[in-house]
């Protein structure tokens, strides 16, 4: 099978998903139905979205030139987790036109043709052209990707939390190690990380750094920038659970957990999708560790958060009663570790 080799030296985590890789990565996910237990759901509410708006031109226009092949040009990805929209989508308009002609090119390539109108459009460089294509992904970024931003940023809190513990338990080693979940290897001199890719490849760092970034709709394998003269960037799959978007729309439709629990205890539940320590749940919803301390300790006496201790690490995990709170369900019946009087004691 095809790879992809790092030399690893210096390393860095993005501080959450990059909003253009999001944006064409479930673009792609639109087109090649892979996945389809765990997308197959937003791939059809996305598509309804899309025909009620009225957008399915300029979808198209966007899917010509990021179609679900081994190459899309990388003037459209120029983030590393650190852009909002308005800045990523400046900086796509920002682009070159040598570097627009040139990996649109390559993009084609395969047509063993001229490039074709369906993309010719965007390689000119007129400003008008760029400016319509920045209107055409702010409006489908609107549609596709920013409905879903609590679960994206949800799920790549965590990943965030869960990898500053791993540093900050054994430094880079444990840094890597904690990647253990990407297909892949590292390799015996410990300097190396091979994925599986659709191309063999070896990109060498030359003491630049590397910047690891979570994508929720990258799936099954890693990706990298091609022109190794850009920052050097491995976006990874998120892989968020089949049935995220049915439990995402159940809690939307139930009323407010802030509600009930107060905001940032809300937060906090939330956070615990997986089991956190205290100075990952602090890490990854950006507070004091005291403060996340308490929060849990308050959720643990309503029964919302189980606590265990493993050596000098405390870890947090949400019970099936904090997860029944969050996706809707009713609490407080018969059976359950939490009554009328602990959901009073929360609000306080």
């Amino acid at each position: 099978m095809p790879q992809v080799e790092f030399a690893l030296a210096r390393l860095r985590v993005a501080r959450g998903s990059d909003t253009l890789w999001e944006t064409v990565l479930s673009l792609q996910l639109l087109q090649n139905g892979e996945e389809s237990l765990t997308y197959g759901p937003w791939r059809r509410e996305v598509r309804d979205a899309l025909h009620r708006a009225g957008l399915a031109d300029d979808v198209r226009a966007l899917m010509s030139l990021c179609p679900p092949t081994v190459y899309f040009p990388d003037f459209l990805t120029p983030g590393l987790g650190d852009l909002g929209l308005e800045d990523a989508a400046d900086r796509v308009l920002s682009t070159p036109r040598r570097r627009l002609a040139a990996e649109l090119d390559r993009l084609c390539a395969p047509l063993r043709g001229p490039v074709p109108s369906s993309v010719r459009w965007v390689a000119t460089g007129e400003p008008a052209a760029l400016r319509r294509l920045g209107d055409m992904l702010r409006r489908y970024h609107a549609l596709a990707v920013a409905p879903y931003l609590s679960v994206i940023r949800a799920r790549a809190g965590q990943d965030r939390a869960r990898r500053a513990e791993a540093a900050l338990a054994g430094g880079a080693e444990a840094l890597l190690a904690s990647y253990a979940e990407l297909p892949g290897r590292r390799r015996p001199d410990r300097a190396r990380l091979a994925t599986p890719y659709p191309e063999s490849r070896l990109l060498r760092l030359g003491g630049r750094p590397l910047t690891l970034v979570p994508a929720f709709f990258c799936v099954r394998a890693p990706l990298a920038l091609v022109d190794e003269s850009l920052p050097h960037v491995l976006v990874h799959p998120l892989g968020p659970e089949p049935g995220w978007l049915p439990r995402f729309r159940a809690g939307a439709a139930a009323p407010s957990v802030a509600q009930l629990i107060g905001t940032s205890r809300a937060r906090v539940l939330a956070a615990l999708e997986a089991p956190l320590t205290t100075t990952a749940l602090a890490t990854a919803l950006r507070l004091a560790p005291s403060t996340a301390s308490r929060h849990a300790a308050v959720l643990r006496e309503a029964g919302l958060v189980a606590t265990r201790r493993e050596g000098n690490r405390v870890l947090h995990r949400r019970t099936g009663l904090g997860s029944a709170l969050l996706e809707g369900q009713q609490v407080g019946t018969p059976g359950s570790q939490a009554s009328a009087t602990s959901m009073k004691m929360l609000e306080t």
